[in-house]
């Protein structure tokens, strides 16, 4: 899958292998994530899972420099990111993070044009290409109409669309996406995913729902309290019993009607569904989404 989309968009960017090398990362003095080592391959699209709190967010936010690991590392093509520069590190990695409250005192499309900082020197003026790829941007993620709306008085969604147009402007050969489908509807969730997963780039993800994973990601790194409990492909990596184990819910492996690809199907185990009769709450039937 991957050398499938690398061939289709051959020369649009030089692709690059992501290495987290016996990761440990502490926040406050807490440690978060402990001894994570797995390898996104060029051209890739890897899945951070697991439970709220098991630390994904915390192991991402290593790779664009925001956490500092305590020991261990984490690798652009061999090169350290700590001791790449700033803009060096921008010219690399473009990130997509979760939505933020922050309001920004700037139009949707001026907050699309910051992600052509890091191609610009000095104080010159945006230059046509600029221009031209900000416009496409934000074709490509359904946000033309938002353009000359103050980003702040936006919706969580439409944020997150001016927020994956200034990555996608960016250029960068890897992307990092925090969470990227949080106040979103089902439809753009998808197309969001076809949209980062179709254009050759390294593409790490963490994500809550399985079968987001199992459609558009080549691996899945599954992290249970912050160590590395698997990697590899999605078909053979999301079996029943990792995900009753990371999880803590049960899980049947079906063919989508639809599709015809694999879908996860979940529910309550028998122990959560007892302690729930127990409190006297109904139990939850939902659940095809972690």
């Amino acid at each position: 899958m991957a050398h499938a989309r690398q061939r289709c968009c051959a020369g649009r960017y030089q692709t690059v292998k992501v290495a987290f090398q016996n990761v440990c990362i502490a926040l406050g003095g807490t440690p978060i994530v402990h001894d994570v080592s797995f390898t996104a391959p060029s051209g890739s699209v890897v899945g951070i899972l697991g439970p709220n709190g098991c630390g994904k967010s915390t192991l991402l936010r290593s790779l664009y420099r925001v956490n500092k690991p305590t020991s261990g590392s984490v690798t652009l093509d061999g090169d350290d990111v700590r001791k790449l520069t700033s803009r060096q590190a921008a010219l690399r990695v473009a990130v997509m993070a979760q939505e933020s409250s922050q309001d920004f005192p700037m139009t949707a499309r001026e907050v699309v044009m910051l992600g052509r900082a890091p191609h610009q020197r000095g104080f010159g003026a945006d230059s046509d290409r600029d221009h031209h790829l900000v416009h496409h941007a934000l074709l490509d993620v359904g946000a033309s109409s938002l353009a000359n709306r103050f980003f702040g008085g936006l919706s969580g969604g439409e944020k997150q669309r001016i927020l994956l147009a200034r990555a996608l402007v960016q250029e960068a050969p890897v992307l990092v996406l925090d969470e990227p489908t949080n106040h979103v509807d089902v439809a753009f969730q998808l197309e969001l995913m076809q949209l980062v997963t179709s254009r050759g780039r390294t593409v790490l993800a963490a994500l809550h729902d399985m079968n987001l994973a199992a459609e558009f990601c080549d691996h899945v790194a599954v992290l249970q309290s912050g160590r590395l409990r698997a990697f590899g492909p999605p078909s053979s990596t999301l079996d029943h019993e990792l995900i009753r184990r990371c999880f803590g819910v049960e899980s049947r492996k079906l063919e989508h009607p639809l599709t015809g690809k694999a879908l996860i199907a979940v529910a309550a185990t028998r122990a959560s569904t007892n302690r729930q009769k127990a409190a006297g709450t109904p139990p939850n039937p939902s659940a095809v989404h972690h």
